[in-house]
């Protein structure tokens, strides 16, 4: 299987994201320096959370509006505010213009379009793929997302300071590309019953209450809530790198000196050791994606994403206790691996789970997973202050076993209850 057998509309959201996150990633993750020079530290937390805010509460909105009016209709309309946040963004980063607050409304209005765009595009990838591809698709699409944060990020460092303007150029440019793939190349793949469609208000008075009602059934749902409950507690581990395990690092990271063949030695300090496994995951996950695809592609599915998780887990949990720089590695090359496997299964078994008629709606609530992950992730950070170092390997190892033992649970039901695939009305679409 290659790229060029997936469904068009597949192909354009993979191009279409690669490069919006390749700029993106030269502009966004250094806003909060940006933000923090013109307005002050506690000041930029609070902006920076509230266009996380926006996020969350229009994914909502959008996945409600995706399942009644169609993912492309959703899609146009969201990139196309983005183009405009762009543009005026742009602007007030020009030669000419140089305000922070105008930045920032702008970047909160971006927000909010992915926030419509998000649940419909991966709904949308869902309606186009079948039982057989979704798990190279997803791998596809998971390998081009790091690759293009690791080149953004590089990029990005030496350029941001100095050609801020250039970049947000750039990003509109790659927008409006985004927009006329969209509107024009793309395919509608799900047209929702006429009279659905026509009583979804836009907005008013009674939107707050018909949105509540249509995300009724997501919240019932024991089988999905199960699933993104043990996907949450398997993805906090991860989470913990970037808090918990950044800090105790450098604390408790004994400083040693590294020689290469006596041509040159280098300081290892706990700090740079977070970035030096950062940097092996990020390299792990672009280098290794497409072979470990090719590895699982005639593997159980469910036992390919049982693996995956216990390697994922395991190495994880190393890396929230070792000091040790060669275990440290070698648990980080274990925990991408288990991440490589883990990950695509783990989105293809979501595919079977959620409804055909609210995926949109399944997709914005799942988008919840990683956000409580985060959270989880920062309250590593004061549980570290109270337990020892192998207390919270222990406990974060527990955590994650106990959400595998829910997803093994749910699947299992899956494979059971025989859920319909549906091929050929999805290969139709």
């Amino acid at each position: 299987m290659s790229l060029f057998e997936l469904h068009p509309n597949i192909r354009i959201r993979i191009v279409t994201s690669f490069l919006t996150k390749l700029v993106g990633n030269m502009i966004f993750p250094f806003m909060a320096i940006y933000f923090s020079a013109k307005m002050g530290l506690a000041l930029t937390g609070f902006l920076l959370s509230l266009t996380l805010l926006t996020q969350i509460l229009l994914g909502f909105y959008g996945g409600y509006l995706a399942d009644r009016w169609g993912r492309k209709k959703v899609m146009v309309y969201g990139q196309s505010v983005q183009c405009a946040a762009f543009l005026i963004m742009t602007l007030a980063n020009s030669p000419w213009l140089d305000s922070a607050w105008l930045t920032f409304a702008m970047m909160l209005l971006q927000s909010a379009s992915n926030g419509l765009i998000s649940p419909a595009a991966d709904a949308m990838l869902i309606d186009v793929s079948t039982a057989e591809n979704r798990t190279f698709m997803y791998s596809i699409n998971y390998w081009a997302s790091n690759l293009s944060i690791a080149i953004g990020s590089v990029l990005g460092g030496l350029l941001f300071a100095t050609h801020r303007f250039e970049l947000f150029i750039a990003l509109t440019l790659v927008s409006l590309f985004t927009l006329y793939m969209m509107s024009v190349r793309m395919q509608e793949s799900y047209f929702p019953q006429k009279d659905r469609a026509q009583r979804t208000p836009f907005a008013g008075a009674n939107v707050l209450v018909d949105v509540i009602k249509s995300y009724r059934q997501v919240i019932t749902d024991r089988r999905f809530l199960l699933y993104s409950l043990g996907g949450l507690f398997i993805f906090s581990l991860e989470f913990q790198t970037a808090n918990y395990v950044a800090v105790r690092l450098s604390h408790e990271f004994p400083s040693q000196s590294i020689s290469l063949f006596d041509w040159f030695a280098v300081e290892l300090t706990g700090l740079k050791m977070f970035s030096l496994i950062q940097l092996e995951n990020t390299l792990l996950v672009v280098l290794l994606s497409l072979f470990i695809t090719r590895l699982i592609r005639h593997a159980r599915e469910a036992s390919a994403m049982y693996v995956g998780g216990l390697l994922y887990i395991v190495g994880y949990t190393v890396i929230l206790y070792s000091n040790s720089l060669f275990l440290l590695m070698a648990a980080m090359l274990i925990a991408t691996w288990g991440e490589l496997i883990h990950i695509p299964t783990r989105q293809t078994f979501l595919a079977r789970i959620v409804r055909d008629d609210a995926r949109s709606s399944y997709m914005a609530v799942n988008g919840l997973v990683f956000q409580g992950a985060r959270i989880i992730g920062t309250a590593g950070i004061t549980l570290g202050a109270i337990f020892p170092s192998y207390l919270m390997a222990l406990l974060f190892f527990l955590l994650g076993v106990t959400g595998m033992l829910i997803v093994r649970h749910v699947v299992s039901q899956l494979e059971q209850t025989h859920v319909p695939m549906t091929h050929a009305k999805e290969a139709a679409r």
